[in-house]
């Protein structure tokens, strides 16, 4: 099976399905990862000011968390990073078309898209819009995942907000997914932050707790075709 991970910024794909890309890459499937903005640059004033070697850094990250992860390989499109409200959707969804019919994969993971994150939003209009059932098109499944740090900071005030409904267990990837996100130094923060070692750990296991297992990365289905 070929999988494709649509993700807003470097650390999402690890933040929102690791753990599952891990286990997927184990079980022998191939998997993909699109990161469509560049991260960082929203931390400064103006674009133009960010420092092109922590850019470098934060891309070099991203291939070293995807190999830890096991997938395929990760293709960066260099968008505005926190600005893709700004940038036309139909740009943004070419992007994902061309993605779709380079890779041709039968199940799409991304972004939900109450999140409070703007770009988040954007990436999951796009996606969706990408992977729309017309006829021919590989897609047969289609998933949401959330963000720690930005999903549940939403505080369910932007409809719909998360509801999952499938759970992956990975218990046996849980500390791959650490792994990976450590890759990400400029992104990684200390506990209580949700982007902690601690907190990923403890919110896997909260959803494990509620699947019956003893971690679990939880998902929204979108659409199925059985």
């Amino acid at each position: 099976m070929k999988v494709l991970v649509v993700a807003a910024h470097p650390d999402d794909e690890v933040l929102g399905c690791g753990g599952t890309i891990a286990r997927l890459a184990q079980e022998g499937h191939e998997v993909h990862i699109a990161i469509l903005a560049e991260g960082i640059t929203s931390r400064y004033s103006q674009r133009v000011d960010a420092d092109p070697s922590l850019l470098r850094d934060l891309h070099a990250h991203s291939r070293q968390a995807a190999s830890a992860l096991g997938a395929r390989g990760v293709t960066l499109h260099g968008l505005p990073d926190n600005r893709l409200d700004t940038v036309p959707l139909l740009d943004v969804v070419k992007i994902v078309e061309s993605l779709i019919e380079k890779i041709s994969p039968s199940r799409v993971y991304t972004h939900h898209g109450g999140d409070l994150n703007v770009d988040h939003s954007v990436v999951n209009r796009a996606a969706l819009t990408g992977t729309r059932p017309l006829q021919g098109c590989p897609v047969r499944e289609v998933y949401l995942f959330e963000v720690p740090s930005s999903t549940e900071w939403a505080f369910h005030q932007f409809e719909t907000s998360f509801r999952p409904n499938v759970f992956v267990d990975v218990s046996q990837t849980l500390e791959v997914k650490i792994r990976a996100m450590a890759c990400y130094e400029s992104e990684v923060r200390p506990f209580p932050h949700p982007r902690s070692p601690e907190a990923l750990r403890a919110w896997a296991q909260r959803w494990g707790s509620v699947a019956g297992c003893a971690a679990a990365e939880a998902f929204q289905l979108v659409r199925a075709m059985v």
